[in-house]
């Protein structure tokens, strides 16, 4: 395997494991209209701390936030479903794109490879 190669694989396991941790780590988080934007803030801040991410994107669909809201304390936790989440790796000459979105027809909060650069 050439030094090329590696550079993929490695770039490949890096975002496939950056978007499971953030995953596992959030899902969960006590969540509220007026937490949202520190939520995004410290999920960003925390996967952009580890090597090779180049850039990361974190949105929580309001919407849906607002759906899961109890009414007496209007308060409700963070669901795969909300996460809207794009990233960027580089490892060597390697830099890929990844995504976690919700899969309305799988029902399903699919993450995904969607681009693979080489320079």
């Amino acid at each position: 395997m050439n030094h090329s190669e590696k550079d993929k694989e490695q770039a490949l396991f890096e975002a496939g494991i950056k978007l499971g941790s953030l995953y596992h780590q959030f899902v969960g988080t006590p969540l509220t209209l007026q937490n949202k934007k520190a939520v995004e803030d410290a999920i960003s801040k925390s996967i952009a701390a580890q090597p090779f991410v180049e850039s990361i994107r974190v949105q929580i669909h309001e919407k849906m936030i607002e759906e899961e809201l109890n009414s007496v304390f209007q308060y409700t936790e963070l669901k795969g479903k909300m996460l809207d989440v794009r990233l960027v790796v580089r490892c060597g000459k390697s830099k890929v794109f990844a995504s976690l979105q919700w899969d309305e027809k799988l029902k399903y909060p699919l993450m995904k490879i969607d681009q693979i650069e080489e320079e």
